[in-house]
């Protein structure tokens, strides 16, 4: 079953500032004043502490692209383009507490971690059958390509899943230039990624007397004799 990969992935803008103040107590009153401490490494430069609006990166994080998307972190206007290679969140707290970004290079092949996109479903044969349930065993999956070529995600079309049938990773069809790094390894790394499972049930059991004959009844008690 080979599936249709989705569009490349279109870079988004996120405004920076850069960070002078280093340490737990900088990074805390970073966080009270509505910011978040970062910093941006790799490449041939070297690592530099920013801050972000905590708005910014709260609603950036909302949309899957902010975590499988090149993003272009913009610093009075000179723009380096990363990825996010890491977010620390509040336990429990609405919070971002700090953020990893790793520079990438035009032409270096870089990693990243798609999600699927699953359509199609609900009107597969196997979709309209009773007692099958389509189970997604993956939800995303680690890609290699240059960045010019990363796409948003990847298409799965399950119009033509039957029961009890599956998608391998190696039946969707990537970009040209992308590739998924798992399948050098051979079949045993060849993950299912979607499973149209037949569902036994099990047959409620009769009531007591249901469905057996009807026992005689019960003989009177006999009298006892008279002497």
């Amino acid at each position: 079953m080979q599936q249709r990969a989705i569009p490349m992935a279109q870079s988004h803008e996120i405004k920076v500032e850069r960070r002078n103040d280093e340490g737990k107590g900088a990074s805390r009153r970073l966080r009270r004043a509505g910011m978040v401490p970062a910093i941006v490494y790799g490449g041939e430069l070297k690592p530099v502490s920013i801050q972000i609006a905590h708005k910014d990166v709260w609603h950036a994080s909302q949309n899957d692209w902010f975590y499988s998307s090149i993003l272009d972190l913009s610093l009075g206007g000179d723009v380096q383009r990363v990825l996010l290679r890491d977010m620390q969140r509040h336990p429990f707290k609405q919070l971002v507490l700090h953020l990893d970004f790793q520079r990438i290079n035009e032409d270096e092949a870089i990693r990243v971690r798609v999600p699927f996109q699953f359509v199609n479903g609900e009107t597969s044969v196997a979709g309209k059958t009773a007692g099958v349930v389509i189970m997604h065993e993956l939800t995303d999956v680690e890609v290699s390509c240059l960045p010019k070529n990363l796409p948003t995600g990847i298409r799965v079309d399950l119009a033509d899943l039957q029961p009890g049938g599956t998608v391998h990773l190696s039946e969707i069809a990537l970009p040209e230039g992308v590739e998924i790094p798992d399948l050098r390894f051979g079949k045993e790394y060849d993950h299912a990624v979607v499973v149209a499972r037949e569902m036994r049930v099990e047959a409620e059991p009769a009531a007591e007397g249901e469905g057996d004959e009807a026992a005689p009844a019960a003989a009177p008690a006999a009298k006892p004799e008279k002497k």
